[in-house]
């Protein structure tokens, strides 16, 4: 699978990673982060997936598992556009109506389980997702 490491790293581009390999991994394949920079907003044990940017140490940007500075609330749906469900972060996906902590962490398993969503309506495969829970969800989310 190919990652996207962009931001404050020593060889930013594209890594070529094994399945099931974590962002501590990319983060390495890329040469490590510079001097000084601040990886707490990185989940470094976090299961990366095909096709994934990770931004590193970039203000403003968004991060896995963090919000923008100065904003309730992560990219995506402060500005109105839907989520993408095959990059969005924990924090983005519990920034959707009706979604916890819990089912955001479901949504990234299964993710990881089954690779990427094809369809919008393979969220409703996903446990704690049913008819009522999808259709609020759908206008807020894509692939």
């Amino acid at each position: 699978m190919v990652v996207h490491v962009a931001g404050k790293v020593r060889r930013p581009g594209l890594v070529r990673a094994k399945p099931g390999s974590r962002v501590a991994d990319v983060l390495a394949m890329a040469g490590g982060a510079l001097p000084g920079v601040d990886l707490t907003t990185l989940n470094l044990a976090r299961p990366v997936t095909d096709g994934e940017q990770i931004l590193v140490g970039v203000s403003g940007a968004p991060q896995p598992s963090a919000t923008q500075p100065g904003s309730p609330t992560t990219p995506g749906t402060t500005s109105g556009e839907p989520v993408n469900l095959n990059t969005a972060t924990l924090a983005q996906l519990e920034s959707l109506p009706g979604v916890g902590p819990v089912l955001a962490q479901r949504i990234l398993d299964w993710r990881t389980e089954h690779g990427r969503f094809t369809s919008v309506d393979e969220l409703q495969e996903v446990t704690g997702v049913g008819t009522k829970k999808f259709e609020s969800l759908k206008p807020h989310v894509h692939v």
